[in-house]
């Protein structure tokens, strides 16, 4: 019976989605050897370093990750850095199938005047910051403003407006990194305006986040009538269902009655920031009126974009647009690429099942005669290698460290902290 060994880059969700694809399409003709390369001493991704801490079931899918990850089929091979460790030329020449799942890390940019301002930052940097992520750990964030502004659209931006908006108390029986509650305890910060370029009707937040914003004890959470209702007439008499549902959960904020609580969550729409001011650091941002000349500006000490992500490039891998140049997952040779790498970043965790499902079942197709060239284990040392059983030490200790505290988990931020959890 033929057995392919294939060679998984990044232990995210879309990496595991594809292990489990492959695990799936085995059968008594078609056999899988699994080995999962990560950057980082942890896997999971953005289920660790993404997700809200205030959003404990959406990381229950890792629960399906580590059924993945205890298959005899699979190996962990994490704190192992594609480029610096083993090349992509080398995993092509010792693995069947090499695949691609190393996300969008990169947050886009504005591209307008002042955006390098102490101050301002990107989703992409925050979201670990506050996640214990080890490369964002040092990051500076100045809370010590009043106003702070979040320009974006999306499930993130509203992740990072409620993170600053919440009472920080709130956070203390979650897995938010030490560091970050405690800066957030310590914020000045009481006024959170979420701005988006286009209307309410275009926004790219999900129902469910809206509709437990409301469910808010410390925070007011502003929108104006006005605005969803003329988005409601804009939408039309037969809107998609996702825009329905957003706008029905929309109307309800607006409606619901005002709240006099020290903290502030507003929303902005129709304003597109042309500007940040400020001397050495941000202190207020222009907006232009979406479709007219109109401008405004909103004092503030901070500005956070979540505009979307790029992905990183990877020596050997071609990139245009800020993700990897491919045909229906299909790069080049043996070489394929899944999740936020492949489309961009769409999309929620589980949208990354069936793309990947769709990706490893061409692989599959388009396998020839397997190899039997070697594996990563024959190029790297032995004694830095985080396996799926120093993991779950760290893991353990994770969990065991929160549990007094009432938390799920009390994460380790510094890499060496994490790898003397795992016993290396």
């Amino acid at each position: 019976m033929p057995q392919y060994k294939i060679a998984i880059v990044g232990a995210g969700p879309a990496g595991y989605f594809a292990a489990m694809a492959l695990q799936n399409l085995q059968n008594t003709e078609l056999q899988f050897s699994i080995d999962m390369i990560e950057r980082l001493p942890t896997p999971w991704g953005l289920v660790r370093s993404g997700v809200a801490p205030d959003h404990p079931k959406i990381k229950t899918v890792s629960k399906v990750f580590e059924k993945v990850a205890n298959e005899e089929n699979f190996r962990l091979f994490a704190n192992v850095e594609l480029g610096s460790d083993v090349t992509v030329e080398q995993l092509k020449e010792m693995y069947d199938a090499v695949v691609i799942a190393t996300g969008t890390a990169l947050g886009k940019k504005l591209g307008i005047p002042g955006e390098e301002l102490a101050g301002s930052m990107s989703a992409a940097t925050f979201v670990p910051w506050y996640n214990a992520h080890p490369d964002f750990k040092d990051e500076s964030v100045d809370l010590s403003c009043e106003t702070a502004v979040v320009i974006g659209a999306g499930n993130v931006a509203m992740d990072v407006a409620r993170m600053l908006a919440l009472e920080p108390a709130e956070l203390d029986p979650t897995d938010t990194a030490d560091h970050a509650i405690t800066e957030l305890k310590d914020s000045s910060v009481r006024t959170v305006i979420l701005s988006a370029r286009r209307g309410p009707e275009h926004a790219a937040f999900t129902s469910p986040e809206l509709r437990e914003l409301p469910k808010l004890e410390h925070t007011n959470v502003v929108m104006n009538k006005s605005d969803i209702q003329a988005a409601i007439v804009r939408a039309g008499d037969a809107p998609e269902k996702d825009v329905k549902n957003n706008l029905d959960a929309m109307l309800l904020i607006a409606d619901k009655e005002p709240t006099t609580h020290a903290r502030t969550m507003k929303f902005q729409f129709l304003a597109t920031p042309i500007e940040i001011k400020g001397n050495g650091k941000v202190e207020e941002v222009v907006f232009q009126k979406t479709g007219i000349d109109e401008t405004f500006s909103l004092k503030c000490g901070l500005v956070i974009t979540a505009i979307g992500y790029e992905a990183a490039s990877l020596e050997g891998i071609p990139y245009q647009k800020g993700k990897v140049v491919n045909n229906d997952g299909h790069v080049s040779e043996n070489l394929y690429v899944v999740g936020w790498a492949k489309r961009g970043p769409s999309g929620v965790i589980g949208t990354n099942k069936s793309d990947a499902a769709d990706v490893m079942k061409l692989l599959a197709e388009n396998l020839g005669a397997p190899k039997n060239a070697g594996d990563v284990s024959d190029v790297i040392a032995h004694d830095k290698v985080v396996t799926q059983q120093h993991w779950q030490s760290i893991n353990d200790a994770e969990i065991a460290a929160g549990e007094p505290l009432g938390k799920p988990r009390r994460k380790a931020v510094t890499r060496s902290e994490l790898l003397k959890l795992g016993r290396l």
